[in-house]
């Protein structure tokens, strides 16, 4: 760009008033120098003039206008000099000057040199003329370089330090010409122009101008260096090498480029550089420290040394920078030098600057990697790198050494040196440590991979050893980050190398640095084993003198150890904290590269976790403890800031685990698994907290690795399987609390494929959830159980085939678990049966039967026993609504099945398996309910056992018939066996209580007696079931064996010596005789009522049925209609047949039971003998009226007897005196007992049953004629019950245990009447007449008949009479038409007894006896009485004369009044039955005119009876006359009295019928009598009582009829 046209008038300007000046100076002293001044102004002025471009003019004429200044530079006058130079550098600044003038300015200026004048001008101007333009080449340039040289080694320290600078400047300026010429003539192909010049110059032709100059003068400068001559700079005259070699340094540095591109130069550079170098370093390498310096050296011991071999150090720092590439063999020397430099016997100096050097080649890690490649790598090569990185490392170690006494340089170096050196020793191990980091993935697979692992294997020791001294003596915040990166560099790259040995070296060297000093770790003691080598890379052994680290560092932290050692507390430094920031950052950026060192890192993390008291919240986050965690952890302010940011990066650290590959997700996860197996190991046997660090870290692990959960779930689930089985609750509890959230973490998780579709993962989740039943602790189980309510609750409906495994949880409850975990599971189990059943797969149905019944069969909740049971109901409700969907999924399951089960050739292998798959599943149901059904517990056995007949009554049509076989042999009979079994062995001990302050009855205070009510409860369920499904299980092939299986129950049952069981079995038995009776009378049912539906399904159908209503009653109809539809409506034609056989079955049942019943004890007077009760005894015969009905077919003779026989046992069991009060009625009522009807309503039946009968049946009469009159007999003779005693009721105390014997009066009575109505009935048939009937009756009625007074009851004898006397209205007219058969010929005498004993009895009346009670029973007397003068007596010539004869003895003996002595007076006219007499009297006399003797026996009877009466009266009378006499005044007693009364009164009676009678009748002979007796009469006319007076007056009043003159010869009246 040209300059302003301002600009060069101002140069102009100033040039001539520079000229004005020079000549103005020189006017007086140098007039030559005026003149040539002045021609100059001229000149310019000239050239301004011509030229239009004045500054190439001037350039041109630049010799002439310089020429005045150039003069008065020679005049070496100082203020001319100045004045010249300055004006001349104003040209030069104008680039005005050419060649020429420059020449010739050197020439100047090197003269004004040579006379020591204005030498900095000098300097200063030459370096304008050099920087300014490129005009001067060749030995110009040489001059003024050789100038710039002299200048600097002057006296002047001014002079010689501007020199030197000016040197520096020059030799850069030269070398940048070449640059720019490069720069110039890049890409141009052409030769560049021969130069000339010495052609002796090795290649130098080829070279441009600038590029020569350069050339010449790197060459001389090496001359120089090397004390040989210059080539080009010639006139030096002296040179220092330590300058030479800093411009060798500057150039080699400043211009590698030249170098590099030109081959002369590399050439130089091989030549003579390296050889150089080499040379100078021999001294060096020779000495030791502590020996006298080579003398190669001019000065003193020490002095030249140090700056030539620190810039020769820094020479070859450059060549090895920049030409590494070119001097590969020249390197690996100057390597292998500095290496020996770092030696620890050469100067302290020396090594500090081979550490300076050595750190330049550290920072660029291509040059490194170059090293390792060519050298380390090479077979027969110096390992070049690994020595650098040693050398680094003993450096370091000896900077730490204390010096020893035996040391001989003990003039340590000042502290700040050895700072100084440490820093930069720092800086070149973290150089060479970083070096990785900055090779990245890309990087590392670009270089070769051996590059990088050789270049590890090669340092990673001295490394190592370096950084962890460093690091131990770090005290420097910035200093430990450094080191730390490095340290973390190193790790990282050995793990992408997968190089594991330095790997877990150097991240066991963080892991140390983050723990407390001397902490005992094994993980880490191990992998420190391989670093320990490290230590003594000299051989020797090291004493440390880092600074402690507790001394020089703060300390934030104190907290518990986690391991045994140390003992006491642990404290933590910033420093240890900031090593743990370095380990998470390691971890979690580099975690892919870590591999099997996880242990390691997460170990450290875990204690240190543990010393900042870090604790697991939800999540596995690690949250900071609460102080109350212990006195031990104290925490600065510092560090609790800081926790929550570490807790932070923990959890990130593990949330990047999703970024992992699988392998390395699968190191993370075996470590945290091997770290929670020492976890577990620490906690046995003691009760220190644990860890939980990684348990929490598992879960968290696991959380975020959801979407890839398949291939760490088996080794996470197992191992925290195991924790949770640990003794440790803390450690147990948050086993349970990581897999149960990993569990339903994973359930809700949104995977692809969705859980629905992808079975396999959902069982594989859930499978660690079924593990868990298998530990025995209870916490681990109430968190599982929890877990699946939760579960349930968030995902009950997506379970699908997970369901088995979710209710074998539930189901797995053992009676040693709690009551809460019991409960717990429950809770489980009720929401699955509210809400689940219709989302679980139909197979799973018969798991939850399982499960609900497992629950009743707990021993631990009562109440839970019997909610499962009403679950149960439930259920069995659902299977019942749901009973079509359910039997098609069931069918199609099942097909799969056994298609599978054929496949492999095996029968398929399900419960009760011939029955279809849905009958299978209520068979399920029912067999739980057995096996509930027989729990120990009263309570469940009582409530499964209703449900269970309850389920069975309302859901059992729903089966097959074949099922019905099932049900009854393998469930109902199988239980009643268990309960028949289990009642007959149980405690008869008393149970106090009821747990708690449950007071229990009575009659459940024993087991026996709680068995009993079981037995009593099941038994009735079965009869209800064979009474209501008869119809249905005849249909079943063996009916009838069941049927006798059944009763064997019942027989069983009825014997046993429990009174309640054995009632309810004759209830049972009952039930089964009573076949269903049709319904009322329904439109709807009509159908069902034809095909025998039984009554509990009916009323079902009309909502009213056991359980809520089942379905609306058309579909249940429906149903029943499709099921039965097939069937006939009416019984197959065999049925009856079949029906007898199992009624008579029954009746040989029934016989049993009575037998064994009523069979006395064998025992004597045995307290403990067993006695049948009423209620059960009157059951008993209750049953027979609805049996009868079945069998009275073929009920034989033999069956009556055995009736009989049991009859008549069960009205002879006595009662105990404890119940009796509640059975007998007070003894003053005539009551019958319910037993004695049942057993009258028994013989009643049959009687009616025979009286409709056939006439065969009709010979059966006898036999219950024969059965009454036994029980009649009881009224007199109680029966005896083997031989116990018993006690008459009035006499038994009530509250002892004693026999009562009944009162069987009012039952004999009762017998009696139907007796004789009966007898009523009967009394023709043949039978009757045969067997003696009437007979037998009067011989049992003779018993009360003959007791008369002395019955146990008046009521009886007064029966037994009217009862005799309508038995004999009814009898005797037949006995007198079979008269002449002789069927009754051994009656009458029987009959003259009964008369003789009751009319003249033994006993006599009691003495309370009133006036009208008597008068009554006479009465009695004369109704039989008058029943013999009509019945018998008219039809004398029918009966046998010897009974008539009797007859007439008995009422002769009754006519003649026999007295009883203890009468009073004023009875005695009433108690002498006079009206007795008077009718026995009349009756004889009546019968002795009788006109119709049809026979002459009769008529012999009546006379022998008058004159027998005759007899007496004259007796009498005769008597009482002789008495009247000899009494004198006293009167005669009253009975005899009244006796001659009675006399008088029957003479007077005779009279009238002798007057009746026709004369003709009468015997002469009584006349004769009858005449004899008035005399007598006569003396009693002396009497002076006035009762006999009268009688007398009518007993000779008639006697009138007598008096009347004779007809023929008359005899006097004497006899």
């Amino acid at each position: 760009m040209s300059p302003s046209p301002e600009a060069v008038k101002k140069l102009l300007e100033n040039m001539q008033a520079d000229l004005r000046s020079l000549s103005m100076e020189c006017k007086k002293k140098f007039p030559p120098v005026k003149e040539a001044a002045e021609s100059g102004i001229v000149k310019i002025k000239t050239i301004a003039a011509r030229n239009t471009d004045i500054l190439a003019a001037l350039k041109e004429n630049s010799s002439e206008a310089v020429q005045p200044f150039l003069m008065g530079c020679g005049t070496k006058e100082p203020k001319i000099t100045q004045l010249c130079l300055a004006a001349i550098q104003r040209l030069m600044s104008h680039e005005v000057v050419s060649e020429a003038a420059a020449g010739n300015i050197i020439n100047m200026l090197w003269q004004l040199m040579e006379n020591g004048l204005e030498e900095l001008k000098l300097l200063q101007t030459v370096l304008v003329l050099l920087t300014t333009n490129t005009i001067v080449h060749d030995e110009v340039l040489s001059k003024a370089i050789v100038l710039c040289f002299r200048l600097h080694f002057t006296k002047d320290n001014i002079t010689n330090n501007t020199a030197a600078a000016t040197v520096r400047q020059v030799v850069t300026v030269v070398f940048e010409r070449m640059v720019a010429e490069d720069q110039k003539f890049k890409g141009l192909t052409e030769e560049p122009p021969a130069v000339p010049g010495n052609s002796n110059r090795r290649s130098v032709s080829s070279l441009r101008p600038s590029a020569k100059d350069a050339y010449m003068l790197f060459q001389d400068l090496c001359q120089l260096v090397n004390a040989d001559a210059p080539y080009w700079l010639v006139g030096m005259t002296e040179m220092t090498r330590t300058f030479g070699l800093e411009l060798l340094e500057s150039v080699l540095n400043d211009f590698p480029e030249v170098f590099l591109q030109h081959q002369e130069f590399s050439f130089l550079l091989k030549e003579r550089v390296c050889p150089l170098v080499i040379k100078l370093f021999s001294p060096n390498i020779k000495f030791r420290q502590g020996s006298s310096s080579s003398a190669s050296s001019p000065a003193p011991v020490e002095k030249p040394y140090f700056p030539i071999c620190m810039r020769l150090l820094r020479v070859v720092s450059v060549l090895i920078k920049h030409f590494y590439s070119l001097l590969v063999t020249e390197c690996e020397i100057f390597l292998s030098l500095l290496v020996k430099f770092l030696d620890g016997e050469k100067p302290q100096w020396l090594r500090a600057v081979a550490v300076e050097s050595v750190h330049r080649l550290c920072v660029q890690p291509h040059l490194l990697q170059s090293f390792c490649q060519s050298y380390d790598m090479k077979q027969h090569s110096t390992k070049v790198f690994r020595d650098i990185v040693n050398a680094l490392g003993s450096f370091i170690q000896s900077l730490f050494i204390l010096p020893g006494a035996g040391n001989t340089s003990s003039t340590s170096t000042p502290q700040d040196t050895v700072r100084h050196q440490i820093k930069c020793v720092m800086t070149c191990v973290c150089g060479v440590a970083v070096f990785c980091p900055r090779v990245d993935a890309v990087c590392v697979f670009a270089v070769a991979h051996e590059v990088w692992e050789e270049m590890v294997n090669a340092c990673w020791c001295g490394l190592l050893a370096a950084l962890s001294l460093l690091l131990d003596a770090s005290t420097d915040e910035t200093a430990t980050e450094s080191i730390l990166k490095a340290e973390l560099s190193v790790a990282s790259l050995c793990g992408r190398l997968s190089l594991v040995t330095p790997r877990d070296a150097f991240i066991t060297a963080i892991c140390k640095a983050s723990l407390p000093p001397h902490y005992a770790l094994t993980v880490l003691s191990n992998a420190a084993n391989l670093s320990n080598k490290v230590y003594s890379i000299q051989g020797q052994s090291v004493q440390m003198v880092s600074p402690s680290s507790e001394s020089h560092q703060q300390v934030i932290a104190v907290g518990q150890p986690l391991t045994a050692q140390p003992q006491g507390t642990v404290v933590l430094t910033a420093k240890n904290i900031q090593c743990m920031r370095t380990l998470l950052n390691l971890a979690h950026c580099h975690g892919a590269y870590l591999g099997t060192s996880w242990q390691l890192v997460l170990a450290t993390l875990q204690h240190l976790v543990w010393i900042l008291g870090l604790k697991p919240a939800v999540g596995g986050v690690l949250k900071p403890g609460r102080a109350v965690e212990g006195p031990s952890t104290v925490l600065t302010t510092a560090v609790m800031t800081d926790l929550p940011v570490i807790s932070n990066i923990l959890s990130r650290l593990f949330e990047s685990s999703q970024y992992l590959d699988d392998v390395s997700l699968h190191h993370l996860i075996n470590a945290l698994c091997s770290l929670s197996m020492e976890a577990m190991e620490m906690a046995y046997g003691n009760n220190k907290e644990p860890s939980l660090f990684a348990v929490a870290k598992l879960l968290e692990t696991g959380l975020v690795n959801m979407d890839r959960i398949e291939i760490l779930w088996r080794p996470l689930t197992a191992h925290l399987l195991e924790v949770c089985q640990h003794p440790n609750a803390r450690m147990r509890e948050w086993g349970a609390e990581a897999i149960t959230s990993l569990i339903k973490a994973g359930l809700s998780f949104k995977h692809e494929p969705p859980l629905s579709q992808n079975q396999r993962l959902q069982l594989l989740l859930l499978n660690p959830l079924k593990e868990l039943s298998n530990v025995l602790h209870t916490d681990i189980r109430q968190k599982q159980l929890e877990c699946v309510l939760q579960i349930l609750q968030n995902q009950g409906d997506s379970l699908g085939p997970g369901w088995p495994l979710v209710l074998g949880v539930i189901g797995a409850i053992r009676n040693d678990q709690g009551e809460s975990l019991i409960r717990t599971a429950f809770q489980c189990l009720q929401l699955v049966v509210t809400d689940f059943l219709p989302t679980m797969p139909c197979m799973c149905l018969q798991i939850v039967v399982d499960v609900a019944g497992s629950f009743g069969l707990q021993n631990q909740e009562l109440n839970i026993s019997l909610t499962s049971i009403g679950l149960l109901w439930n259920i069995s409700d659902y299977f019942f609504q749901r009973g079509e969907a359910i039997t098609e999924e069931l069918e199609r399951e099942e097909a799969v099945l056994l298609k599978q089960a054929q496949d492999k050739g095996e029968p398929l292998n399900r419960p009760f398996h011939p029955a279809p798959p849905f009958d299978c599943l209520w068979l399920c149901l029912y067999a739980k309910l057995g096996e509930l059904c027989v729990d120990p517990r009263p309570a469940v056995r009582k409530s499964a056992g209703q449900t269970m007949f309850s389920t069975i009554a309302a859901h059992g049509t729903l089966l097959q018939p074949l099922t019905w076989n099932i049900v009854v042999w393998k469930v109902l009979f199988h239980l009643l066996n268990c309960v028949r079994k289990s009642s007959t062995t149980a405690d008869k001990e008393k149970i106090e209580s009821g747990g708690g302050n449950i007071l229990i009855h009575h009659s459940r205070d024993t087991a026996e007696k709680q068995w009993a009510e079981t037995w009593v409860l099941t038994l009735a369920g079965v009869a209800r079931i064979f009474n209501t499904r008869r119809y249905l299980l005849q249909q079943l092939g063996d009916f009838f064996k069941a049927w006798e299986v059944l009763l064997d129950h019942i027989q069983s049952a009825a014997l046993s010596k429990n009174n309640e069981v054995s009632l309810a079995a004759l209830k049972s038995f009952q039930e089964i005789l009573q076949l269903v009776t049709p319904m009322k009378d329904m439109d709807k049912l009509d159908v069902l009522a034809a095909m025998d539906v039984p009554p509990v399904l009916m009323e079902s159908l009309q909502g009213s049925g056991p359980g809520r209503p089942l379905v609306r009653s058309d579909s249940l109809a429906e149903r029943l209609v499709q099921r039965y539809g097939a069937q006939p409506s009416l019984p197959p034609p065999g049925e009856e047949l079949d029906d007898s056989a199992l009624w008579w079955s029954a009746w040989n049942t029934w016989y049993r039971i009575g037998t064994e019943c009523t069979r006395p004890p064998s025992g004597g007077k045995d307290k403990l003998v067993f006695v049948p009760s009423q209620p059960f005894l009157t059951a008993l015969i209750q049953i027979f009226p609805a049996l009868y009905q079945h069998i009275a077919g073929g009920f034989s003779m033999e069956d009556l007897k055995k009736l009989g026989v049991i009859l008549h046992g069960a009205v002879s069991v006595p009662i105990s005196s404890d119940s009796s009060p509640f059975i007998l009625p007070s003894y003053t009522e005539a009551v019958l007992t319910s037993l004695q009807e049942a057993v009258l309503t028994a013989l009643d039946v049959l009687q009616k049953a025979i009286c409709v009968g056939s006439e065969n049946l009709q010979v059966m009469y006898p036999a219950i004629f024969e059965q009454l009159l036994l029980f009649v007999e009881f009224s007199c003779k109680p029966p005896q019950y083997g031989k116990m005693e018993t006690k008459h009721v009035a006499n038994a105390k009530y509250n002892q245990a004693e026999w009562v014997a009944l009162n069987y009066v009012p039952f004999a009575e009762r017998s009696l009447e139907v007796l004789v109505d009966l007898y009523h009935k009967t009394a023709c048939h043949k039978a009757v007449i045969n067997e003696k009937a009437l007979q037998n009756i009067i011989k049992t009625l003779r018993i009360p008949l003959g007791l008369k007074y002395a019955c146990p009851a008046e009521s009886t004898w007064k029966l037994a009479v009217s009862s005799l006397l309508k038995v004999l209205s009814i009898g005797l007219p037949v006995a007198r038409q079979q008269a002449s058969s002789g069927k009754f010929d051994t009656m009458w005498p029987e009959l003259a007894n009964a008369f003789e004993d009751f009319l003249f009895t033994k006993s006599t009346p009691p003495d309370n006896r009133s006036i009208q009670e008597f008068q009554r029973n006479e009465a009695i007397d004369v109704e039989v009485v008058q029943l013999i003068s009509t019945e018998i007596l008219p039809f004398a010539n029918f009966i046998p004369k010897e009974f008539v004869g009797r007859i007439m003895s008995m009422l002769n003996k009754g006519s003649i009044h026999s007295q009883s002595s203890s009468f009073t007076e004023a009875e005695m006219d009433i108690r002498m039955r006079e009206e007795f007499s008077k009718v026995c009297f009349e009756t004889l006399l009546q019968f002795s005119f009788s006109n119709k003797v049809s026979t002459p026996q009769e008529g012999y009877i009546s006379r022998m009876a008058l004159s027998v009466l005759l007899q007496r009266a004259q007796d009498v009378l005769r008597r009482f006359v002789n008495d009247e006499r000899l009494s004198g005044r006293c009167p005669l007693p009253r009975q005899q009295v009244t006796e001659i009364i009675f006399v008088l009164k029957a003479i007077s009676t005779l009279m009238d019928s002798l007057k009746k009678t026709q004369p003709e009748n009468v015997d002469g002979n009584v006349w004769a009598q009858v005449i004899a007796l008035y005399p007598t009469l006569v003396e009693c006319i002396t009497c002076s009582s006035p009762e006999v007076s009268s009688a007398l007056k009518d007993a000779l009043g008639p006697f009138k009829d007598f008096m009347q003159p004779p007809v023929s010869k008359v005899q006097n009246g004497e006899s």
